[in-house]
């Protein structure tokens, strides 16, 4: 399955973690960000995933964040998309 990943600044390292175990367990992850671990506008790697989903080039997302609901609510903005 093609599950579409990204994070905030502060879930970066669970981030990685996710897509190695995601690879491990015979699925195809694309990261979409951040590329590190710096201060980043979560938004836009929350809308990459959630327009990923929401085009069908990613049949599933996930997004990891260290409050737990900053990177829903930015997908959520999205007609169509639900997280």
């Amino acid at each position: 399955m093609k599950i579409a990943v990204a994070s905030d600044h502060a879930g970066f390292e669970r981030k990685k973690t996710i897509v190695s175990w995601l690879k491990d367990i015979g699925h195809d992850p694309v990261d979409l960000g951040p590329p590190n671990a710096e201060s980043c506008d979560y938004p836009k790697y929350a809308y990459a995933v959630a327009r990923s989903v929401r085009g069908g080039s990613a049949e599933r997302g996930v997004l990891v964040c260290g409050s737990g609901i900053g990177m829903s609510m930015a997908a959520n903005r999205l007609t169509g998309v639900r997280a």
